[in-house]
């Protein structure tokens, strides 16, 4: 398919980049958990599973369009941390790196005039809307408690029953969301 040929290239480099956020969710959710901060572990194991299944979202709809699909390893991974303040900036900073990705996906589909690519990447940067506000305000909740982690903590908490689970309209996922 030589005309989603640029897409499909930016697609597959996302796959590794999502793989690559599920390892570092994974790093910072066992650096919280080592710290007995059980909410934000919590978060960041969950997160992690999200992110791999974005990856698998992206690996069905290549097989689903008859493209090559190599599943690739993981980028390096960072697992130690000064604060609990660092960790979230990372979190935060992947999270926007990862919708200028997406933004440049739907640009490719867009330029290909590849219409079944940009309706696929545009669940994508509707989710990339919400992860960076999440995680902005996650940030914001660190500074505000002012190194009482038992705040961050009882914000989560509350949080946690405000959660609405799985987006029904996400796009089908290789061998089944986790």
């Amino acid at each position: 398919m030589a005309k989603t040929r640029k897409f499909a290239e930016l697609l597959q480099a996302q796959i590794r980049h999502e793989f690559t956020a599920a390892q570092q969710y994974i790093a910072l959710a066992v650096w919280f958990d080592a710290r007995d901060l059980p909410r934000l572990a919590k978060r960041f194991y969950r997160q992690a599973i999200e992110e791999r299944n974005h990856a698998l979202a992206m690996v069905r709809y290549l097989l689903d369009r008859d493209e090559p699909v190599a599943v690739p390893g993981s980028g390096d991974v960072r697992n130690d941390f000064s604060s609990v303040h660092e960790a979230i900036e990372l979190a935060l900073k992947q999270e926007r790196a990862v919708t200028a990705d997406i933004e440049a996906m739907a640009k490719a589909a867009r330029a290909e005039e590849d219409y079944l690519g940009e309706q696929f990447v545009h669940w994508f940067l509707k989710e990339q809307v919400e992860e960076v506000a999440q995680m902005s305000t996650l940030l914001t909740v660190v500074e505000r408690a002012g190194g009482n982690l038992f705040e961050v903590e009882n914000h989560l908490f509350r949080e946690a029953g405000t959660e609405t689970g799985d987006a029904p309209d996400m796009p089908p996922v290789a061998g089944g969301k986790l």
